[in-house]
């Protein structure tokens, strides 16, 4: 049962359901294991890069606008519109590129990990359709589109769904590495939501060849971390 949607709910697209469909794929419990990856923040702590709340803000901020918002929200924006015309070809190549796009092993990786992890996940959630990938090489950001639009969630709301949760857990990362305490990091969330509207407005806007990364810091911190030798995260 999706609810039945209120005046407000009808205006933004959104059932009482598809909120919490919503929830349920961005909560930190859904068992992906992305809490064990800090996308390069754990080399930048370790090179003074990121040292005090201020820098953690700099850093989240950038690479929300320059990676994450130049590359998974265009590309997680096509594969949410390919999966609602059920065109496979289209998922597939999107699939393919987002992969590639990864610039170092550790994050190739962390991709492919998250993915298997999801696909795992969502037959166990009624949705057997993830099926359908078992012994490919699915992306995270493949299967989390296939859920939501499944579960009529809208597109819009997918995507700053996402990038909340991947906000959430940079900052989670900081609070561990820098570290910081907690006020902090709700002040680092609180500033970080103020972007996040137009950042996935950018992200929907983008043409097919400007979708990529421009954030070296990350490249550089990512590559390196593969050999720091105190290590916490995975990346």
């Amino acid at each position: 049962m999706e609810g039945t949607p209120t005046a407000d709910d009808q205006r933004m697209g959104m059932t009482t359901g598809s909120l919490l469909r919503l929830c349920h794929l961005v909560s930190p419990a859904l068992p992906v294991g992305a809490y064990a990856y800090s996308q390069g923040l754990e080399y930048a702590v370790h090179a003074g890069w990121v040292c005090h709340e201020d820098s953690a803000l700099e850093w989240i901020t950038g690479l929300s606008q320059r990676a994450v918002g130049s590359l998974d929200l265009p590309i997680l924006w096509r594969l949410y519109r390919a999966w609602e015309a059920r065109d496979l070809d289209r998922v597939e190549h999107w699939n393919v590129q987002l992969i590639a796009a990864r610039e170092t092993a550790e994050l190739r990786a962390e991709e492919r990990h998250l993915g298997q992890a999801l696909l795992r996940v969502l037959p166990q959630l009624d949705l057997p359709e993830a099926r359908d990938w078992s012994g490919k090489d699915p992306a995270f950001l493949t299967l989390f589109s296939l859920a939501a639009v499944r579960w009529q969630i809208p597109a819009t709301a997918t995507l700053s769904g996402f990038l909340w949760a991947w906000s959430e857990n940079q900052v989670l990362a900081a609070l561990k590495l820098v570290p910081l305490g907690q006020s902090a990091g709700q002040r680092l969330l609180n500033r970080l939501t103020h972007t996040m509207a137009d950042t996935v407005a950018r992200a929907q806007g983008l043409d097919d060849a400007a979708i990529g990364v421009g954030a070296l810091a990350q490249s550089l911190g990512s590559a390196l971390h593969e050999t720091q030798e105190t290590r916490l995260f995975r990346s």
